[in-house]
């Protein structure tokens, strides 16, 4: 992609020019298929002087009238998405597609149109209409239409895509292959490009509006994958794919049959962090910067990440510590990585926090914002990262009677959204939970983050002389002393340090399982050994479920994936990032490291570590709770029989 300043504006008055012919196309004409067959019945023929009831768009030329004119087996686009809406009204999904369908075919007629004027072919077409085309020009006349052909194709299949993104949902809907992609000239090409689409309405939509919308999308990108394969060896399309256009009022780049993306991202108004800004927490901020460049191994084409396919991605986690232990600049700093690297690949980026500001006094209002939440970080055509700040105050345990109707809506939509029946895990996003009191985020929910960041901050005494000599700056002349500044936070050695602590559990009631299992069954270094401390665990807290066991072998395969993308591949996006999908598996497979006994029993007493830790505390809470319940008791009981005295 070239850059913005070398790229051609395609006019708005050349675009506009083509809205009645677009209005016209979508309002009803004549096709006989001819390498597609038919799926679906065509819309009722009415008689005529009766109403539809059906609104058309109108003409803004002056004195034009667009009429419909179709037969019973013609293409009426617009009366077709509107009855497959299943409303009597147009809602605003169905107005969102038309609108989008008309801005397209006037995008791609008029590019069409700028490579007619380029190549000669408008000159060829006036000749032709006058009957005056020589002999010799009818090859290259043929030519230039199909090649015209495939251009206007792929600009208006890309165009509908790149429109129609931001309000994709979940829904996702299987069309398969294009088959009616004809090249004797433009019109006839969108002709049976609209007709494939009605089809294709007629039978995948069912009345919802997130069907309706998933099912134009996914045309669109079938019509453009085609359009692609055949377009690239036609003959003369070189001025259409050599040329770079750019659509101002949308932001829109047209740079061959290459598939159009927009940074739809967030502007971003925060403080990032470099990774050698963050002091201490050593394996959150190693697990941090990894998942970053996991993200970015995303492929816009085909929705996936080798990392989701092969194992060892992280699609939430959870941090937590004491108040200033460093849980907000680990997001400033994951957020500042992904920005950057995004911004290099020319990714869209997208980042939002779900606050306490989200929960709304009105029924039914926070779910509805913790969906919009979900929805849009979850949009295949960003990379995204979502946050849950405080998460203890935003989420309600159920049955918590402190839990107010508003923080219920938001668990059961944040626990349905990370591990639901209908979850798809793509890669393109990941939600941190952050929390300095996890103990009382509810149990299932908690469960859900597949990842635990222990956010303990500055440990060492090497890491509080970082910090402080981090946080004075350098305006000052106080001498360093004996010290390697930074020499503590090198992350590989402080990581492999931090991994290994983990080799034995650090909560009492931990240890006391651990102990007993080894001195039981001796090292833990085979299979039967290692289910036989995962059963001890159990017994030990029954909350400890199949769940516990998938987030523990999920970590497992993380570390399997324990190794840097180099930082190359993010700086020179065409070393990995602009690969195909084939290609950073194979790249991806050829780094991943084996899996041991120690590394699962370290990410077992890692994660029961934390459970153990979490219900201590809660444990804890309760019952200082009962405490100061008991001692009201009794100061009430004093002050009543001194009352009666």
């Amino acid at each position: 992609m070239r850059p913005a300043e070398s790229q051609m504006d395609l006019k708005e008055e050349a675009i506009r020019a083509h809205y009645p012919a677009a209005e016209a196309m979508l309002a009803g004409f004549d096709h006989a298929p001819r390498l597609a067959k038919p799926s679906a019945p065509a819309p009722v023929e009415h008689s005529p002087g009766i109403s539809t009831g059906v609104r058309r768009f109108r003409s803004t030329t002056p004195g034009l009238i667009t009429r419909a004119t179709a037969r019973p087996e013609g293409v009426r686009l617009i009366e077709r998405i509107e009855a497959a809406s299943g409303d009597a009204l147009p809602s605003p999904a169905v107005a969102t597609v038309l609108q989008v369908l008309r801005r397209s075919l006037a995008i791609a007629l008029a590019v069409g149109g700028a490579y007619a004027e380029v190549t000669g072919l408008a000159e060829l077409k006036k000749a032709n209409l006058e009957g005056r085309l020589p002999e010799p020009k009818r090859a290259e006349f043929s030519e230039l239409l199909s090649a015209e052909a495939f251009a206007v194709l792929s600009v208006f299949a890309n165009a509908t895509a790149f429109l129609l993104a931001p309000q994709a949902g979940e829904a996702t809907v299987e069309i398969g292959a294009v088959e009616e992609v004809l090249s004797d000239n433009a019109a006839l090409a969108l002709h049976g490009a609209l007709w494939e689409l009605d089809q294709d309405i007629a039978t995948h939509v069912d009345g919802e509006d997130t069907r309706l919308i998933a099912t134009v999308l996914a045309f669109a990108e079938a019509l453009s994958a085609k359009a692609r394969a055949r377009g690239e060896a036609a003959p003369r399309i070189g001025p259409f794919t050599a040329a770079e256009w750019r659509v101002e009022a949308d932001d829109l780049p047209i740079a061959g049959f290459a598939p159009a993306r927009k940074a739809r991202g967030t502007q971003l108004v925060m403080t990032f962090r470099k990774p050698e800004e963050v002091v201490g927490n050593h394996i959150a901020k190693y697990q941090a910067m990894r998942l970053a460049k996991m993200l970015m191994a995303y492929d816009f084409e085909r929705k996936m990440n080798p990392f989701a396919e092969m194992g060892g991605f992280i699609f939430t986690f959870m941090g937590d510590g004491a108040p200033g232990t460093g849980k907000t600049t680990l997001i400033q700093m994951m957020a500042g990585l992904l920005n950057d690297y995004c911004t290099a690949a020319g990714y869209p980026f997208r980042y939002q926090n779900f606050g306490i500001d989200n929960i709304d006094s009105y029924q039914g209002k926070s779910g509805q914002n913790a969906k919009a939440f979900i929805q849009s970080v979850m949009d295949p055509a960003v990379i995204g990262f979502g946050t849950v700040d405080d998460i203890d105050q935003i989420a309600g345990k159920r049955g918590d009677k402190q839990s107010s109707a508003g923080q219920q809506e938001v668990t059961a939509v944040l626990m349905e959204a990370f591990a639901g029946a209908n979850t798809v895990v793509r890669g393109n996003c990941t939600f941190g939970m952050f929390s300095n009191y996890p103990e009382n985020v509810d149990d299932a929910l908690r469960q859900r983050a597949g990842a635990r960041f222990l956010v303990d901050g500055p440990q060492s005494r090497a890491d509080y002389i970082d910090i402080l000599a981090l946080l004075l700056g350098k305006k000052h002349d106080i001498p360093l002393g004996h010290h390697d500044l930074f020499a503590a936070q090198a992350i590989q050695r402080a990581v492999a340090e931090s991994f290994a602590r983990h080799a034995r559990p650090a909560e009492a009631g931990l240890i006391a399982v651990f102990e007993a299992v080894q001195a039981q069954v001796g090292a833990l270094d085979t299979i039967e050994k290692l289910g036989t401390y995962l059963k001890a665990i159990q017994e030990a807290d029954p909350r400890f479920t199949g769940r516990a066991i998938k987030n523990i072998t999920d970590a497992v395969k993380v570390r399997a994936m324990d190794f840097e993308l180099p930082d190359a591949w993010m700086e020179k996006p065409e070393l990995f990032l602009f690969r195909s999908y084939e290609e950073k598996t194979a790249m991806i497979a050829e780094l991943r490291r084996p899996i041991t006994a120690e590394m699962v029993v370290q990410e077992i007493n890692r994660y029961a570590d934390s459970e153990f830790r979490y219900a201590d505390k809660s444990d804890e809470a309760a019952i200082e709770g009962m405490l100061r319940d008991m001692k009201r008791a009794e100061e009430a009981k004093r002050r009543y029989l001194e009352g009666k005295a």
